[in-house]
């Protein structure tokens, strides 16, 4: 008889006929006051019915006479959740994650409550558990709507647009944004996260052309170059018309010694974007790798038309000049290219500029014997015999005119005083 008031109760509840379901829960436990589900449904529909401290009374209930309740720890979890209760929600999910490792709802629902908690990793954590599991049981649905609560927790790259409400508002971060954060997680080093999180990321939509161009540069980062490119050609196939994924798949196909393929790419790029300076430079190196040394020096040259200050270009082009042994323009660009990378603080490009001024030094530019006696004296006249004064001035030439002679940097200096003085 009991089941019968029970199956009654639960075609009622399907109906929203909370009320009635709630009579015909109530006749099932008079009858069987043990019916742990009867209690589950109960609380149920009380809670669909905004009787939350019933519905949490009744879920209690249940896990007394049942305490591995799966259903009735998430159902009590949900309640606590509308009670604010919300330590006590992840308690419960805690438990139900216990019974049972994959139920996916439960860590939805305990990402959920860590976020109003401001618990961010942890949140992110369990959504993306969710996700996985959702997956894993097909339900695409959820496990985009995980997807979406990441990429809303995402640390964003700039600060959110505030608008004039007297509500706040959580800004939804797009899929761009989404992949440049995991861009720049894999330039910070952590390129295997990165690769888990775009592999995710793909499961969720096969289809996502930027998912598959983001993971063919972290390949990249990490030496994969044939697995770099069998990415890029998936995002080809999706999106023909994309230069950074031609550009991108070029400097793959340069690393494997495929110097025609990565000429093609670079060219179909440029059609797309003729004004990337990037793209020339890139160009540009595999001219030089494949001896074009003209062809190079035209590709940076155009670079540096579109970008004045950028060091690479000028320090490729002087490797280029140093193979055409032009060398005096050779050293005119390192040295434009090393007071850049000196300004920008990036010292280990500098030094490596150094290293390539000092191997193609003119011997006309060695001292010749004395001289740099006598310029020492003079130099210390100039400055009242306080050489540190005199070696200060000298360390900041260098930095301007790197590469060059002790003696030059002392006449530059001697020059520059006595300009100073005749003024």
């Amino acid at each position: 008889m009991n089941d019968d008031f029970y199956n009654q109760g639960l075609t009622k509840a399907k109906q929203k006929d909370y009320a009635g379901a709630i009579a015909e829960f109530t006749r099932a436990i008079e009858i069987n006051p043990y019916f742990a589900d009867a209690f589950c449904q109960r609380g149920l529909a009380y809670y669909d019915s905004g009787e939350i401290l019933l519905a949490v009374s009744d879920y209690t209930a249940a896990l007394q006479l049942n305490p591995a309740s799966v259903e009735a720890y998430y159902c009590r979890a949900l309640a606590r959740v509308a009670l604010k209760n919300l330590p006590g929600a992840i308690a419960d999910a805690d438990q139900a994650i216990r019974f049972n490792r994959n139920y996916a709802a439960a860590y939805h629902l305990r990402g959920m409550v860590y976020r109003k908690l401001g618990q961010i990793q942890d949140a992110i954590a369990n959504f993306k558990l969710a996700a996985d599991l959702y997956l894993q049981q097909k339900d695409k649905e959820n496990c985009r709507l995980c997807l979406e609560q990441i990429q809303q927790l995402q640390p964003k790259p700039t600060p959110a647009v505030v608008h004039e409400s007297t509500t706040p508002t959580t800004r939804i971060i797009s899929p761009q944004e989404y992949f440049t954060q995991l861009l720049e997680k894999a330039e910070k080093g952590d390129t295997r996260q990165a690769l888990e999180d775009l592999n995710w990321a793909l499961q969720v939509d096969p289809q996502d052309a930027q998912a598959y161009c983001c993971r063919g540069v972290v390949h990249y980062k990490q030496g994969n170059y044939r697995e770099a490119i069998a990415d890029f050609n998936q995002a080809l196939q999706l999106n023909f018309q994309d230069a950074i994924v031609y550009r991108n798949r070029g400097r793959a196909r340069s690393q494997l010694g495929d110097h025609q393929g990565a000429i093609a790419d670079f060219n179909q790029a440029l059609q797309l974007q003729p004004e990337d300076a990037l793209l020339y430079i890139a160009r540009g190196n595999v001219y030089r790798a494949m001896g074009n040394y003209l062809g190079a020096v035209t590709d940076y040259t155009r670079a540096l038309q579109i970008h004045p200050d950028d060091p690479q270009a000028y320090y490729n082009r002087g490797l280029a000049y140093t193979h055409m042994e032009e060398m005096q323009r050779a050293i005119a660009d390192y040295q434009q290219a090393a007071s850049i990378f000196c300004e920008k603080e990036d010292w280990i490009n500098y030094e490596q500029v150094l290293e390539n001024l000092k191997k193609i030094k003119s011997p006309s530019t060695e001292s010749k014997p004395g001289k740099y006696k006598l310029l020492r004296q003079r130099l210390l006249r100039l400055v009242g015999g306080y050489w540190e004064i005199a070696q200060r001035l000298i360390d900041q030439t260098k930095r301007y005119y790197p590469g060059m002679s002790e003696e030059w940097y002392m006449e530059k200096v001697i020059d520059d005083l006595e300009r100073d003085r005749g003024r």
